[in-house]
């Protein structure tokens, strides 16, 4: 199963993401509070799909997605964006994002997006 990175800065946003794909069988490897952290991790993880919100401190999702495309330009990213944020989702799929889910998040959804970019 795929190995994801969850990226938000709100705990109990990660930790609603991280408990859909478990329960699905997803493997969460790791979580990051900010872009900055992010871009760490996927350093050191090489996950198969990072889910990233675009609004955190330190360094936005949008930022964050540009320097992972550096590492991998294959790198698998689906954003995740509150209401009202049409502009943001536009520019971080031009950026090199997948896919987006809207807050608040669906469970079938998230699915359905991490399905659809992994397989």
């Amino acid at each position: 199963m795929a190995n994801i990175l969850i990226v938000d800065d709100a705990a109990f946003m990660r930790m609603m993401i991280k408990d859909i794909l478990v329960k699905n069988g997803y493997n969460v490897v790791g979580e990051a509070e900010n872009g900055l952290k992010a871009v760490e991790k996927y350093k050191e993880l090489s996950p198969d799909l990072v889910i990233m919100d675009i609004t955190m401190p330190e360094m936005d999702g949008i930022q964050a997605v540009k320097q992972i495309k550096k590492i991998n330009a294959d790198a698998k990213i689906i954003m995740c964006s509150a209401m009202g944020q049409q502009a943001m989702v536009i520019e971080s799929i031009q950026a090199g994002a997948r896919d987006f889910i809207v807050k608040p998040f669906q469970a079938d959804r998230v699915l359905e997006a991490v399905k659809k970019v992994v397989g």
